[in-house]
């Protein structure tokens, strides 16, 4: 298995990262890109995109990234907040009635975005609930009472974010989560980008595997534990049969599945900072600056750790981005004026983006 592509003379070292990850078996099958001042200046493939090893990777495989989904789930919203459709500070309830049931009627969009809305995991209800039954997921959320009062304690909303976010759209614009960020928010930025991928784009779909020999059980000890009650229900969020199913990929869970290339993700990151840039053409000025800057500061209770939160992205000096579950991430560093993509299907920690960040002298903390 070889690392194929290229990679500037400033960039060397990610090269020999990845080399080495391939070389010492923590690797099968990923993809980073790294873009400055417009350009890409970086973009290696390495290994293969599935179980059997027959398809290379290529610099358009797309990945099940995880919570690297949420900055996206979060721009579906803020887009159309910005055309008038939707309010940060207006009671959800005022839009999707249900919702305001159980002690949730004051509950905004500002909270889920910031993830304070008091459900940071899916109720017992749940069980029962297929993975992919959007529609029973909203109503166990709109039935359910807060674990804590809505506004006041942040606690990432690890699964059950995107079907805050869809619920609230669906009810004020009638137009659902995947609809704003694939026909409007993709094309808007030019992304390689989904939730719910078009069948024409399946067969670009990498294989997700479990790195650890232990799998779900054995990741939710010594990778995650913080999140074990967070990823617990609906049932097969960790289960690879399910996440690798064209069920699944065609479907829209905001939270984690958005699909998309290391090319893609790090393209985006490069305009995220931009002040003549699409984003800020799409969100306008007020919007574009609460995206990237810090919103809410505390002890994330599922994190366990003290977090700035922007609207989806986390935030600190250095850089604003997301990781998901098993390694992906994306992030723009501040500190060196570059973006960064990396989607793997070997899921693990996040020790591989770790290191080639802290090569190029960027400081990450991990997300799940």
């Amino acid at each position: 298995m070889t690392v194929t592509g290229f990679a500037d003379d400033d960039y060397r070292s990610v090269e020999e990262h990845l080399t080495r990850f391939v070389a010492e078996g923590q690797e099968t099958g990923a993809g980073i890109s790294i873009w400055s001042g417009g350009e890409e200046v970086v973009n290696l493939n390495a290994g293969w995109s599935d179980a059997d090893r027959t398809q290379p990777w290529r610099p358009d495989t797309l990945v099940h990234t995880y919570s690297t989904s949420k900055p996206f789930a979060a721009l579906a919203a803020l887009t159309a907040v910005a055309r008038g459709e939707l309010a940060l500070d207006e009671p959800v309830s005022t839009y999707w009635t249900e919702y305001g049931r159980a002690g949730k009627g004051r509950t905004t969009l500002r909270d889920i975005l910031l993830h304070r809305a008091g459900q940071p995991a899916f109720p017992p209800a749940a069980e029962s609930v297929d993975l992919v039954d959007e529609e029973a997921l909203r109503a166990v959320l709109a039935e359910a009472a807060p674990e804590t009062e809505p506004g006041t304690v942040v606690a990432e909303h690890a699964l059950t974010y995107g079907h805050l976010i869809d619920g609230a759209l669906r009810a004020a614009t009638d137009r659902p989560l995947g609809v704003w960020f694939n026909d409007v928010v993709r094309p808007a930025l030019d992304l390689d980008a989904w939730f719910g991928v078009p069948v024409a784009a399946l067969p670009r779909v990498a294989e997700l595997e479990h790195g650890l020999p232990g799998g779900a059980a054995q990741m939710l000890v010594e990778v995650c534990p913080t999140y074990t009650r967070a990823l617990a229900l609906p049932y097969g969020a960790m289960d690879m049969a399910r996440i690798n199913s064209t069920e699944f990929r065609r479907s829209t869970f905001g939270a984690i599945n958005l699909h998309t290339s290391a090319r893609a993700l790090a393209r985006f990151y490069s305009t995220v900072a931009d002040p003549d840039g699409p984003l800020r053409e799409l969100l306008g000025e007020p919007l574009h600056t609460a995206f990237i800057t810090t919103q809410v500061t505390a002890v994330d209770q599922t994190v366990q750790e003290r977090v700035n939160w922007t609207f989806g992205m986390f935030r600190t000096d250095n850089f604003a981005g997301m990781g998901g579950l098993g390694g992906s991430a994306g992030y723009w560093s501040f500190t060196n004026d570059h973006a960064v993509g990396f989607v793997t299907r070997r899921l693990h920690d996040h020790a591989r983006i770790g290191q080639i960040a802290w090569s190029l002298s960027d400081n990450l903390i991990k997300a799940v």
